[in-house]
């Protein structure tokens, strides 16, 4: 049985972080205009507090020797990791590879409890350039629920599935994807007692990892820029002050950000990438100070007789929230991005700190200590709604990923071991390992990679 099929509007990579990957080029096949299709029933509401994850097939790409096979592993592997999606066994499949320009037997899919299908193909086009096609199938209605085509470099066919996977991810939950972004952490290899400490950078799901910084500096808190290919992070030679300073992925290279005298510490980008906010000690105390990157105009927000610092601007760029023992112990406060308006949202029992604003804008992520225990919750600007997400020993550093839906941290369980990642979405339902080659801590997430346009 033949069919008509559509694509969605095209897009175009719009971002293109090269890190020794080379230049990408990468486009999408404009749409055909063809019949709408049915109202799909496919859907999954992700913000509810308990998800049953979609029955879904992704059968093996055709074409092109095994790398058909190897991007839709990809595509299985990060829709399973994203904790909504369960994809069946591929010795449960009617069809073990169906024909791309046919329709699947939805029937024989239906019978082993299939709901969401995915098919594609792998070629080469006359220039050698890597052609992916796939189709995304509501099993139920026997509907078409999108189709897209992707031209890149044959090397870039990872990053092709993970935005075959954030198409997918997306269409089915209505929240933007995450799945191609990188992630900078902290590498951390050798004994305890002297543990070299390396920037490293990866793709969310841990491949691809490349090293930043050699391990001859102390390296912490690493932040990306929301805007542009810039890491902002903390760098302590021997026997020297701790600076702040900022990494081009593009170009490589490093500069220290302002000339303080005293160490600078917690950087974060504004959301337009063109200012970093960060603490300045001063003496026994610390306070935050906004420089624009551009002047080097430096501007001070806080004046107190404490410790304030961890600052993370609002996704709008108005406000900042920041940490400080300003009342006794470490709690949250928010105040105008000027550092008009100070005032503390964190009133639970414990401490806080380390907050991060999401780029939803709908809550503040934050480390919790309570005694021995240390919780990775959330919060609404307001401070209302607090949520703990995860708890134990040791859970610190939370950063988001670009949908709002997921936040990253490192555990450490102490003794001669070290951190790992992990991340957990908004509902604390779902927990998911993320491999790195050794110790892990302070990670940081990318804005996504690509981004869309309409043709």
């Amino acid at each position: 049985m033949s069919m008509m099929f559509r694509t969605e509007p095209a897009c175009m990579l719009a971002r293109a972080a090269r890190l020794g990957l080379g230049a990408l080029a990468f486009f999408v096949a404009l749409p055909t205009a063809l019949p709408t299709p049915a109202q799909a029933e496919l859907v999954i509401d992700v913000r509810r507090g308990s998800v049953q994850p979609m029955p879904i097939a992704i059968a093996d790409f055709t074409g092109e020797g095994d790398l058909g096979s190897r991007v839709s592993g990809i595509v299985t592997s990060n829709l399973k990791r994203s904790g909504y999606f369960a994809p069946i066994d591929k010795a449960r499949f009617p069809e073990q590879q169906p024909a791309f320009n046919a329709a699947p037997q939805f029937e024989a899919w239906k019978a082993v409890g299939v709901q969401g299908l995915v098919t594609g193909r792998v070629t080469r086009d006359s220039g050698g350039r890597l052609k992916t096609e796939f189709r995304l199938w509501d099993v139920t209605t026997g509907q078409q629920i999108t189709g897209q085509q992707y031209f890149t470099d044959p090397n870039n066919w990872r990053r092709v599935g993970h935005i075959i996977s954030d198409a997918v991810y997306t269409k089915i939950t209505g929240v933007g994807g995450f799945f191609d972004t990188r992630v900078v952490f902290v590498d951390e290899s050798g004994p305890k007692e002297n543990r070299r400490k390396r920037l490293a950078i990866m793709d969310q799901d841990g491949g691809n990892v490349r090293y930043l910084t050699q391990g001859d500096n102390l390296v912490v808190t690493p932040r990306y820029s929301p805007a542009t290919q810039d890491i902002a992070f903390m760098s302590q030679a021997s026997g020297q002050q701790a600076r702040v300073q900022v990494i081009n992925l593009e170009s490589g290279s490093r500069q220290v950000v302002g000339n303080f005298p005293e160490m600078t510490s917690s950087p974060r980008f504004a959301p337009d990438g063109q200012k970093i906010v960060m603490s300045l000690q001063q003496g026994g105390n610390a306070n935050i100070f906004v420089m624009d990157l551009g002047s080097r105009t430096t501007t001070r927000l806080t004046n107190t007789n404490a410790i304030d610092t961890s600052p993370s601007f609002s996704p709008d760029g108005r406000e900042i929230v920041f940490e400080s023992d300003r009342g006794g112990q470490q709690q949250i406060y928010v105040m105008g991005a000027d550092g008009s308006n100070p005032h503390r949202i964190s009133f639970g029992e414990g401490s806080y700190s380390q907050p991060a604003w999401s780029p939803r804008g709908d809550y503040i992520a934050f480390t919790k200590r309570k005694g021995s225990s240390f919780a990775i919750g959330i919060m609404k600007p307001d401070g209302s709604g607090e949520r703990l997400l995860t708890e134990g020993f040791h859970n610190e550093g939370p950063t988001w990923a670009p949908n709002g839906q997921y936040v990253m941290f490192f555990r450490d369980p102490g003794g001669q071991g070290g951190g790992r990642l992990y991340m957990v979405d908004v509902t604390g339902r779902i927990e998911q390992p993320v491999p790195t080659p050794s110790f892990a801590s302070d990670p940081t997430w990318s804005p996504l990679l690509t981004e869309a346009r309409p043709q």
